[in-house]
């Protein structure tokens, strides 16, 4: 396929139609529940995630299958944490031992990383401008209260 990705429905609710396209009714809803973080991710990753998850999760951002795009974006994180402490430790240029001047692999690996975190970030509507396109109603403090009583006692 060329052109742009479609847009899921769910965003077009929250954004508005401007072009005034048929909805797709058809369209899967996954559950809204809150996916488990997943035990393979690093510390960093998984203190990244207990920073997001609930937020998104609250605000319709985040549902049971969108659990591999946020492990992703976490694994990302983590590792770019990782080299971005290790280009602290070394230089960013380094002699190889022919005698050639080569940027440090930890700098490669953290913008690679750095790379894949901004796309994830669009998806997930965690950077600024991808923000600017969503409208999201933001649950009040009695709703919230409300859902944490829910939980408790229908799970």
């Amino acid at each position: 396929m060329r052109g742009r990705k479609p847009k899921p429905t769910a965003l077009k609710i929250v954004q508005g139609n401007p072009g005034r396209r048929p909805l797709n009714g058809r369209e899967p809803k996954p559950p809204a529940a809150m996916p488990t973080c997943p035990s393979h991710l690093s510390p960093t990753a998984k203190t990244e995630w207990k920073r997001l998850a609930r937020v998104l999760n609250q605000i319709g951002l985040l549902t049971q299958i969108d659990r591999t795009v946020l492990a992703g974006y976490c694994q990302s994180y983590g590792r770019w944490v990782e080299a971005e402490k290790k280009l602290q430790e070394t230089p960013t240029l380094l002699k190889t031992p022919a005698g050639y001047i080569q940027t440090s692999p930890w700098l490669t690996i953290s913008n690679k990383q750095m790379e894949l975190m901004v796309k994830y970030m669009a998806e997930l509507g965690l950077t600024p401008s991808s923000r600017t396109r969503l409208a999201v109603n933001i649950p009040s403090e009695e709703e919230l209260e409300r859902k944490k009583i829910e939980d408790t006692y229908f799970s």
